[in-house]
């Protein structure tokens, strides 16, 4: 089973409130969100970073959109190991939005801070997840740089990268 890590501007998107993703983007998040649901497995931290970052976005009820409904389902299975992979990552003492497993590389340096949690759950993983990114272009100036350390990052949006360009 494939295993994949959804950053949160794909749940927001879903749920419609990304006022630059038009109707084919939120069609391939809520498709993507379905997918990861029904066929792959999802990583998350053991450490709630991901929910926390989540529910800023989506509500656990469920209810009313389809990134508040994939939530619920997340939820609800995270412990499941057939449907969830859950990983440990270490914050580094002073810097909480930096941890052990993201690579000590200068040229990432600039990476967005709020995001390396993603990047230290896909080294953490067994399961060699791939970051599913509908609107961040962060992902997008750093994915080759990502690329040669593993992290593979799948762009559902790719036309809005090219918008931005970047």
């Amino acid at each position: 089973m494939k295993a994949v890590i959804i950053e949160t501007n794909v749940i927001a998107v879903a749920n419609e409130i990304a006022d630059h993703a038009g109707s084919e983007c939120i069609l391939s998040c809520i498709n993507s969100l379905e997918k990861a649901k029904m066929k792959q497995k999802i990583v998350i931290d053991s450490g709630m970073l991901i929910f926390e970052e989540y529910f800023r976005y989506a509500h656990r009820s469920g209810q009313p959109r389809v990134g508040d409904a994939f939530l619920k389902w997340l939820w609800d299975n995270q412990a499941n190991s057939k449907r969830c992979e859950r990983v440990n990552i270490t914050p580094r003492d002073i810097d909480p939005d930096n941890f052990k497993e993201f690579p000590d590389d200068p040229v990432l340096n600039k990476f967005d801070r709020s995001d390396r949690k993603f990047v230290a759950i896909a080294w953490a993983s067994k399961h060699h997840p791939k970051i599913l990114n509908a609107t961040d272009s962060d992902w997008w100036h750093f994915k080759n740089h990502l690329n040669h350390y593993g992290v593979i990052i799948k762009f559902l949006c790719p036309n809005l990268m090219k918008l931005k360009n970047c």
